[in-house]
């Protein structure tokens, strides 16, 4: 673990609360992360009001600097984010060897009115004929006479791809049985 220049923690394999912004800003560049960035779903984790964690599915979009996800006025994780608005996020691949994306921050919550341009977007890539498009629409804009933009600006970010990256524990073991190999 080492120092930042401001004083903070900045290491990613320890789960310091902070990085420095152009490590962030290099591993959310690297093509795996902007793949992983392009996908329609993260699991957002956060502590719900009764102190008991939380880890939800959730549907998002990514503006280049930001996680924005989208949900209904009523949503009780709404309360929960405005008083404890640290959050995790993961987004990953089912195969294997998973690639998979680690982000934390803090969430900002934006009430607006109507659904907002991210919402209909991050619902864009889901496989629905042009026709499904419209209905689903629709239906969305019946509904809803707004919605919360739950704004992430990454504080941490973690890339694992098990090829050139790894789960910390795991890297610590590896360094570990090369030691004991050598000895």
């Amino acid at each position: 673990m080492r120092a930042a220049e401001n004083g903070r923690l900045d290491d990613t394999d320890t789960g310091a609360p902070t990085m420095e912004q152009h490590r962030i800003d290099e591993i959310l560049a690297r093509p795996l992360s902007r793949e992983l960035l392009a996908r329609d779903v993260t699991r957002l984790a956060y502590v719900a009001g009764d102190g008991t964690p939380r880890n939800v599915p959730i549907s998002f979009t990514w503006n280049g600097s930001q996680v924005v996800l989208c949900t209904t006025k009523n949503a009780p994780k709404l309360r929960s984010l405005r008083e404890r608005p640290a959050v995790a996020l993961t987004i990953d691949t089912e195969v294997h060897p998973p690639k998979i994306l680690l982000i934390r921050g803090r969430a900002e919550l934006d009430v607006v009115d109507g659904i907002p341009d991210e919402f209909l977007q991050m619902n864009g890539s889901y496989k629905m004929t042009a026709e499904q498009r419209v209905e689903w629409e629709a239906e969305v804009r019946s509904l809803y006479d707004g919605m919360v933009r739950i704004v992430v600006t990454p504080t941490w970010v973690k890339l694992i791809d098990f090829e050139t990256t790894l789960p910390s524990p795991v890297e610590e073991l590896m360094l570990q049985r090369a030691e004991r190999e050598r000895g």
